[in-house]
């Protein structure tokens, strides 16, 4: 691909990952998606300081439909949902790169720590893991299909954060020292809960806490307010530390328990998505992460039903949420994963 688009926030990795393709001998654009209000500035400063061409892609509505939306119903619905998984998958692989491609570009490239190859014994293209284990963004990324794949650069994978500031700051870029952003961009202050009643105008009553037996041992705060493996926040002090181990939606019912009660020795997952494998015929031996921050953890992976897979770990994993993504690995490269249920 030689007509790159570049999605550019703003940020340093994705002014880096523009650079980076202008001197490979690209001809690159720059590509802001307006999604929450976000300002677009910046990335404009930085296409011009490269002399690129800058295009500015409203996709508020989609962004709404496709992120906010469902975030929040994955919450209403007792999971903990990852917002950037939802925004990868249908508005920066999807709508940016549809967009991309009506422009004349022959894809997209962003400022993700990960790569993309095609192996050429089974035609396929694969998701990597960067060279930079630390910066790895594949977790986020294993919805990617195969067409996107194929039509996608991360020019990043084999650098690292302060090689790119170094980049930014030789081209005299405007946000070489540009702090790296660390919330949900349309939950700036952090507080999932607030935001969901305010932007689904519904409040979310109090309820029980109760222990593994049914007993109630005191009162919770709404809902969605609770997350497995939650330990603060509960609002009620126990004498010891107590533990989110299970949410009942429809009895509006947050069970508490101890750590050891968090351990769980499989994972199921349903909106699967396969990357380095057409199917899943047979058990195979790999490793999985349930939640972003955390080590692979080794195990078995089969299928479990026609729409659904299921990892059995070699040992217990602590936390196992319904609503986060399982996602699988041989070695470096990503197998695929799906939703957790």
């Amino acid at each position: 691909m030689k007509k790159i688009l570049a999605g550019m926030s703003g940020g340093v990795d994705s002014s880096a990952a523009a650079v980076l393709l202008k001197e490979q001998g690209c001809e690159v654009g720059g590509c802001t998606l307006k999604l929450c209000g976000n300002d677009c500035s910046e990335a404009e400063a930085v296409c011009k300081r490269l002399g690129i061409p800058h295009y500015t892609i409203d996709l508020e509505k989609q962004f709404r439909a496709d992120v906010i939306d469902r975030f929040a119903e994955g919450y209403i619905e007792g999971g903990t949902p990852n917002p950037c998984i939802f925004c990868n998958r249908y508005i920066k692989f999807g709508e940016m790169l549809d967009h991309a491609l009506k422009l004349g570009y022959d894809g997209i490239a962003t400022g993700h720590y990960a790569k993309t190859e095609r192996d050429e014994r089974s035609g396929r293209y694969l998701l990597i893991r960067p060279a930079d284990r630390k910066k790895d963004q594949t977790y986020v990324l294993y919805s990617m299909t195969q067409f996107q794949l194929a039509h996608t650069l991360f020019p990043l994978w084999n650098r690292d954060k302060e090689q790119n500031r170094a980049l930014a700051e030789r081209y005299g870029l405007p946000n070489a020292g540009k702090p790296d952003s660390q919330d949900i961009c349309f939950v700036p202050d952090g507080d999932y809960a607030a935001f969901i009643e305010e932007y689904t105008q519904k409040t979310f009553p109090a309820g029980d806490f109760i222990d593994a037996g049914g007993k109630v041992i005191g009162k919770h705060g709404g809902m969605i307010r609770y997350t497995i493996g939650q330990r603060k926040g509960l609002g009620v002090a126990f004498g010891k530390p107590v533990y989110v181990c299970g949410k009942d939606v429809q009895k509006n019912t947050v069970t508490l328990g101890d750590s050891i009660d968090l351990l769980t020795m499989t994972a199921v997952a349903e909106d699967v998505n396969l990357i380095s494998l057409p199917d899943i015929s047979e058990p195979i031996r790999i490793t999985a992460k349930t939640r972003y921050n955390m080590a692979d953890a080794a195990g078995t992976l089969e299928r479990a039903g026609d729409s659904r897979i299921m990892v059995t770990f070699d040992v217990p994993q602590r936390a196992v949420t319904k609503g986060q993504a399982l996602v699988i690995y041989n070695g470096n490269i990503v197998v695929g994963g799906g939703k957790i249920i």
